[in-house]
């Protein structure tokens, strides 16, 4: 197939890492196409989560998501304030609803600190009833730097970048094939009811919950280098009144996530979510966002071990979002896949697999490595 069109760098998804990556590869002087099935970017996971800046306290010590949570935070407060994106540093209280939890918030507290954070602050339950006097706890902790984030208009910020520096963006741009032929990778898009051909030098995958399967479709590559997902959709309830918090409320994480916790928007609206429910799919395609009615019902229960005056009749369902989980059941917590031609020898392209929370943010520390192992390559 003759290429009708030619650029150096071809990034595919526009979430929110997306951006960041075709947003470093253009400051550094790459010209960039991004390309995005959907009409809108960011419409899958990069729309549908807590919205939280993460300080880097669970992670596993040199794990990616550890490093990358941590650098990323800092990046992206900055550029937050350097673009004007809406955010808040509101702090977080991680809360133990049972008196014998001690030896698992000290064990958040010691990898925090083993992960480089080091302003997480233990409190006694007097303390944290003074800060939040309708949380009944046993204890906890406060990490000051947790935040929260307008992921719309943050995706929007990446995006002008990326374009004031040269990048383009087409939407409604689906990738059907992949081949890679004297060094180059040879794309068949198709776009507005068209087919139309498409080569680069680089091509980086940024695809979210679609990235095994366009990873697949790359004609080179082994099959040992696109690990099985698992899909887990979390699903959030929202308040029905003013919320009574100041702070996020995070109870002590359980298996797969970290548990039905309180959120705040932007405007002071609370959520609760999410839960985690592993679907019996691994195609995207065929993701249900609906929330079932009996939401309410499953959480409140569960949002009454730290704040007792909860009820059912407070909440109604709200949305959900799904995370590509490339450890599965098995490893719920599995780290993310930067891959690049060091790992599967195809010059030139990178692979990025299971990314989850805390890729919002780490997103900006993400794009820097994406952009450094290309640099080096």
């Amino acid at each position: 197939m003759s290429a009708d069109f030619s650029t150096e760098a071809v990034v595919v998804g526009a979430g929110v890492v997306g951006l960041a990556v075709a947003r470093a590869l253009a400051l550094a002087g790459r010209d960039v196409l991004i390309l995005e099935k959907n009409a809108r970017v960011g419409e899958e996971t990069s729309a549908r989560n807590s919205e939280v800046i993460h300080a880097g306290l669970y992670y596993p010590k040199g794990s990616l998501k550890a490093e990358l949570c941590v650098e990323g935070r800092s990046r992206l407060y900055a550029f937050c304030e350097s673009h004007g994106v809406p955010h808040k540093r509101l702090g977080k209280l991680i809360v133990a609803t049972k008196a014998d939890q001690d030896r698992e918030l000290a064990a958040i507290c010691q990898n925090a600190a083993d992960n480089g954070v080091t302003d997480l602050q233990p409190l006694s339950k007097a303390q944290i009833a003074s800060l939040e006097p309708e949380l009944a706890v046993a204890g906890g902790l406060l990490s000051p730097s947790t935040g929260i984030i307008d992921s719309h208009a943050y995706m929007l910020a990446l995006l002008g970048d990326a374009e004031a520096a040269g990048a383009h963006l087409v939407r409604d741009a689906e990738v059907l094939s992949i081949s890679l032929r004297d060094g180059r990778y040879r794309l068949a898009v198709r776009n507005a009811g068209e087919t139309m051909a498409l080569q680069t030098s680089l091509l980086i995958n940024c695809a979210g919950l679609w990235a095994p399967r366009l990873a697949r479709l790359i004609e080179p590559l082994a099959p040992v280098f696109v690990p099985p997902t698992s899909l887990a959709k979390g699903n959030y309830a929202i308040l029905n009144m003013r919320a009574p918090f100041r702070h996020l409320v995070y109870p002590v994480p359980e298996a797969g996530g970290l548990g039905v916790h309180l959120t705040l928007d932007m405007g002071g609206a609370a959520r609760f979510g999410p839960d985690v429910e592993w679907l019996e799919t691994d195609d995207p395609a065929r993701i249900d966002y609906a929330v079932s009615p009996t939401v309410p019902a499953r959480f409140a229960p569960r949002i009454a071990a730290y704040w007792p005056g909860i009820s059912e009749a407070m909440l109604s369902p709200g949305y959900s979002g799904v995370r590509p989980k490339i450890g599965g059941r098995a490893n719920p917590n599995a780290d993310f896949r930067i891959e690049g031609p060091a790992t599967h020898g195809l010059n030139g392209l990178v692979n990025l697999f299971g990314i989850e929370s805390p890729g919002l943010t780490a997103s900006l520390a993400i794009a820097e490595k994406v952009e450094g192992m290309l640099r080096d390559a």
